[in-house]
């Protein structure tokens, strides 16, 4: 193996721990607090968690051995089933992250209609229709027999061995790049900007408030009036992070693997083999980012998993604390004697 090769098996192998014990986390975040199981947007977070472990310990593995072996590192029924979960998850997590938007222009946008317009069922209706959406594309691409190791990307995924199929794999391809990356994207750009400019709207209407307060108190010190102003700007630059995070995140890291598989059915261009690797370790690291762009760095998760955290402590503290008395009564009567 090469010098690019190891680095590559390394970099996989990281995103693979980093990406199960992340979403390992979140899913007993979700078990422990009733309160984030009562909330709408935690089916689609628990959907999406579910869709970056099963990669995680499916897609994942098969890489690495790809990457070491440079070929098929499996049985073709193997590599099948591999490439058919991994479109399908791929599918159903860019779903799952449009859902999540969707919510979250619901809830800004429309607040006091929200529990009307976005319940448990409504998100089991949204859920139902990313799952029928996201098999229907490896239903057909499997029985088309378009599924199979890609020394390419060293991986079980979409491919098309046959000539004579070009022309339908060209178009298949572009039709499902276009109804998950692209109608995703879509989703995410118009509902997380809507979001954006109601969050604006109101930070104006606070700061015009924390204006006429600061005009009004004429006596209040200058370090206090400097801290209003300071956590003006932070209040601005706050939800344009998020949403900056949101959008970002999922262009970098999908955007490189998209763009090369459709450049890869140019037979102009020629795709550098370690190019291949790391635009498909770059689609891998949402499944690492995930955990904490949606979850684990909000409050409600920081909370939870503190609270997990102290329970377990203070349950070894008791149990080290029971052995302990134990021991010192046994020790009494050889004191004794």
């Amino acid at each position: 193996m090469s010098i690019w090769e190891l680095l590559l098996a390394f970099v996989v192998v990281v995103l693979m721990l980093v990406a199960l014990l992340a979403n390992v986390l979140v899913l007993m975040c979700f078990l422990y607090s009733a309160d984030i199981r009562k909330q709408v947007p935690g089916l689609f977070i628990l959907n999406l968690t579910f869709c970056n472990l099963l990669m995680a310990v499916s897609s994942m593995p098969l890489t690495l051995a790809g990457i070491i072996y440079k070929s098929q590192p499996a049985g073709d029924q193997v590599c099948h089933a591999v490439g058919f979960l991994e479109t399908f998850l791929t599918t159903n997590s860019m779903l799952s992250m449009a859902a999540l938007s969707i919510d979250r222009w619901i809830a800004v946008v429309f607040p006091l209609s929200y529990h009307s317009k976005m319940r448990f069922r409504d998100a089991a209706l949204i859920l139902s229709y990313t799952w029928l959406h996201s098999a229907s594309f490896p239903i057909v691409a499997a029985s088309l027999s378009w599924v199979g190791f890609h020394h390419l990307y060293a991986s079980c995924t979409l491919y098309s061995k046959r000539p004579e199929d070009r022309t339908q794999f060209v178009i298949f391809t572009g039709v499902f790049h276009a109804l998950s990356f692209l109608l995703s994207l879509v989703v995410l750009c118009f509902t997380y900007l809507k979001v954006l400019k109601v969050a604006r709207f109101h930070c104006k209407r606070i700061d015009v408030i924390t204006m006429q307060t600061l005009v009004l108190l004429v006596d209040i010190h200058p370090s206090v009036r400097e801290r209003c102003l300071e956590e003006q700007r932070r209040r601005r630059q706050r939800a344009t992070k998020k949403i900056s995070t949101f959008i970002g995140t999922f262009i970098l890291c999908f955007a490189p693997y998209v763009i090369t598989r459709l450049v890869e059915l140019s037979s102009v261009v020629h795709i550098n083999a370690h190019w291949g690797i790391i635009s498909k370790c770059l689609a891998y690291s949402k499944a690492v980012s995930d955990p904490f762009v949606y979850s684990l760095l909000r409050h409600q998760y920081k909370k939870t998993w503190k609270d997990i955290i102290n329970k377990v402590l203070k349950r070894s503290s008791i149990n080290s604390s029971a052995l302990a008395g134990e021991a010192h009564s046994r020790n009494l009567p050889q004191l004794s004697e």
